[in-house]
């Protein structure tokens, strides 16, 4: 067979892979063009503005009023340590002897702060001698403040002293004291450097009022104004 008798060869195309042919791709879905997105958004975050800064005032009024009573304890908290510390010298009793008797008593403190006493009590006031303490003891009973000092006291110290005396209150000099002043209600006792010490209205706004003694809301009105309490009067036996 010559070459003119060859069968014609016939070039076959390649079979195609389904698993290679090209994924078609999306159409771009038209979107908003340069700063169109952002001219749209800012009304919106401008209507927001007000309410965000409405809500930021509430916040700051809400918190100082919860901060503000917290200080204010704190503070007062910080005054009552102070006051504590300046009256932490004070001595205090559980007297439960309230016994009425003519006869002299010995008392364990001095001055005294409570227990037996004389049937008469001392009329308010300040004394410029010694009284007798079983008279003043029925004054502590009835929620008197007793402030006693040196005789040598100067006499510009003893003015002091009676400026601050209570009205339910008696003032004596008294011998032999543990410091220059001693301020006394029932079942609490201070001793003081003396007439410009700071802690006597200090005492005397804590224990003033008679709270401490058994018979409180009773006054030393009515009581002998005899500093010995010879005379008899309308607090007998009371």
């Amino acid at each position: 067979m010559n070459d003119d008798e060859r069968p014609e060869q016939v070039e076959l195309e390649p079979p195609v892979d389904p698993d290679l042919e090209p994924t078609p791709v999306p159409a771009p879905v038209p979107g908003p063009v340069g700063d169109a997105e952002v001219v749209e958004q800012a009304p919106a975050d401008r209507s927001r503005l007000p309410l965000v800064l409405a809500t930021a005032g509430a916040a700051l009024v809400l918190g100082a009023a919860l901060v503000a009573p917290l200080i204010d304890q704190a503070l007062r908290g910080e005054e009552e340590a102070q006051r504590a510390l300046d009256l932490s010298l004070v001595q205090t009793w559980d007297v439960t002897d309230r016994t009425h008797t003519t006869d002299d008593v010995d008392y364990p403190q001095d001055p005294p702060v409570g227990g037996a006493h004389a049937p008469i009590w001392l009329a308010c006031g300040v004394y410029d001698e010694p009284v007798r303490e079983e008279n003043a003891v029925h004054d502590l009973e009835h929620g008197t403040t007793w402030i006693t000092y040196d005789p040598d006291l100067p006499a510009g110290d003893v003015d002091a002293l009676a400026a601050l005396l209570p009205d339910n209150g008696i003032m004596s000099p008294r011998d032999g004291l543990p410091s220059p002043v001693v301020v006394t209600v029932w079942g609490a006792q201070l001793q003081l450097d003396g007439a410009g010490d700071r802690r006597l209205p200090l005492f005397i706004e804590e224990y003033g009022d008679g709270h401490t003694a058994p018979e409180f809301g009773v006054s030393c009105e009515g009581g002998t104004p005899d500093p010995q309490g010879a005379l008899p009067g309308e607090g007998t036996n009371a």
